[in-house]
């Protein structure tokens, strides 16, 4: 089981790798959903995108602007899905570092968490899957 409202619980390793340098982007992380991105958000008091909106099916932002927003480095982590073993749409998985999330429509979060996966190195924090957007590979 998830979080709040399903959201992700957020470990002691997955905080302390967000507050890490926290004052020097505008989030923290972007994640699929409101859910994810409200429990990452309480944990940390610090702000956590929520892409795709409440229940991640929003195309916003669009990967045009969520690569705007990363080339200016204003976000520091993309928390993918919650397995370390699931797809990278942000779909499924519950435990220290996700919750559900949805799969999104075209130009929403499955264009933004394949671009993530495609561009920058995955590292597993607990059980939550984290991409460093400042460190491209």
């Amino acid at each position: 089981m998830g979080g709040l409202l399903n959201g992700a619980s957020v470990g002691t390793e997955a905080k302390s790798a967000l507050l890490d340098d926290a004052d020097a982007y505008t989030w923290v992380a972007a994640t699929v959903g409101a859910q994810n991105a409200a429990s990452y958000q309480l944990a940390t008091e610090k702000p956590v995108m929520a892409i795709g909106g409440f229940n991640g099916s929003d195309p916003s932002p669009t990967l045009a602007e969520f690569q705007r927003y990363v080339a200016e480095g204003k976000i520091h982590y993309f928390i993918g899905s919650g397995e370390s073993g699931a797809d990278e749409s942000g779909a499924g998985g519950d435990g220290d570092g996700g919750g559900r999330t949805g799969g999104g429509g075209p130009g929403g979060n499955s264009e933004i968490a394949a671009w993530v996966a495609k561009t920058f190195e995955k590292t597993t924090v607990g059980t939550a899957v984290f991409y460093d957007l400042t460190a491209r590979t």
